[in-house]
């Protein structure tokens, strides 16, 4: 089950765009601010989330916050259409009923690499875990609803402490639910990481491998256990209520990463092995999803390669059973895909982008 068909219309740059997909990678390429990212960002909208760009709803219209845009996708049989009315955040239509965000994570699974997440290995630990918990997602879709209910009544236990509460029995029912939802979102980090570095083990794709851990951080944050994250919560009141916030829990969690002969820490590696250690990874998570319907969108990522790890990239991508869309700026850097890959131009005129496929 793919993307069969996509059509935006007033999303970003695009007035309208309508495109019939198929298995084969498609590679989008035209100048720098034309709009290719553009596409990517909508069809990881068919995701749960904000997309790649981490950016509410009114911001990604066209014509202004004030404005309203739509995305519809064919999924394999079933229509999908997720809008954002003027103002307001977006909904989700699947099959001429509204669901929730949560349920587009069972339907597809939409991986992405942009050049933001190039600083993954030398941002805060809250990056990693953004990235960590995009893994996690793609393999399990309840661990959004885990996030969601540990978020929420993180939130309140809180509010709580930075209104310097200290009845006890307050806090018990909230710390409950973060301890419960908590311990399913490590178990399922933990499962992610395992399965990622098992598809590596698989993959000979050029790309270094990476040994991959759960950190703790300063929270204890790799534990899986519910009474133990209860019994921490409630023993950690006092040092929280100073500090007016929750300090210990999973979302203190951070990804380690060390690979090679030397077990080089990502951190220290050069700025090339980091890039090439994160397409490793997320090719390997487009592997481990080989049962699941997924969509790879990989956005610049050809310029920063060396022929050689180029050419390996687009066997790779030609061997995953995933759908793939990549962006670039020129159709030179595409060559080695020879007749495998379909080639979109595009080009941006008086602030509206527009595309013509290329035979």
């Amino acid at each position: 089950m793919t993307v069969r068909d996509l059509s935006l219309a007033q999303f970003r740059s695009w007035p309208r765009l309508d495109l019939e997909l198929d298995r084969r990678p498609m590679a989008i390429f035209g100048p720098n601010g034309s709009g290719k990212t553009n596409i990517l960002e909508a069809v990881s909208m068919l995701a749960p989330g904000r997309g790649l760009r981490a950016v509410p709803a009114p911001d990604q219209a066209r014509q202004g916050r004030d404005a309203g845009w739509r995305i519809r996708a064919r999924i394999g049989d079933h229509e999908v259409a997720t809008t954002a009315p003027p103002g307001q955040s977006r909904g989700v239509v699947i099959d001429d009923k509204q669901v929730p965000q949560t349920t587009l994570g069972r339907l597809l699974r939409v991986i992405w690499l942009v050049p933001a997440m190039d600083r993954l290995w030398s941002d805060g630990p809250e990056t990693r875990r953004r990235f960590m918990d995009r893994v996690a997602l793609s393999l399990f879709p309840d661990h959004a609803e885990h996030a969601l209910a540990y978020d929420k009544s993180m939130r309140e236990r809180n509010r709580l402490l930075k209104d310097q509460v200290t009845d006890p029995g307050w806090y018990r029912a909230l710390e409950a639910q973060m301890a419960a939802a908590g311990a399913a979102l490590t178990r399922n980090r933990q499962a992610a990481l395992t399965r990622i570095m098992a598809a590596q083990d698989q993959d000979a794709t050029g790309f270094p491998a990476a040994v991959l851990t759960l950190m703790p951080g300063e929270g204890q944050a790799d534990d899986p256990d519910e009474e133990s994250i209860a019994a921490r919560l409630a023993a950690m009141r006092a040092r929280d209520l100073a500090a007016g916030r929750s300090l210990t829990g999973p979302h203190r969690a951070d990804l380690g990463a060390h690979w090679g002969p030397q077990q080089m820490p990502a951190a220290l590696s050069s700025t090339g092995e980091q890039k090439a250690l994160l397409l490793s990874l997320v090719l390997a998570n487009a592997r481990a999803l080989s049962d699941q319907p997924v969509v790879l969108l990989l956005d610049e990522v050809a310029a920063h390669l060396d022929a050689e790890r180029r050419a390996a990239l687009y066997d790779r991508i030609t061997a995953l059973p995933a759908q793939t869309l990549l962006t670039g700026t020129g159709p030179e850097l595409f060559t080695d895909f020879g007749a495998r890959t379909r080639r979109l131009s595009v080009r941006k005129d008086g602030g509206a982008s527009s595309a013509e496929e290329i035979e």
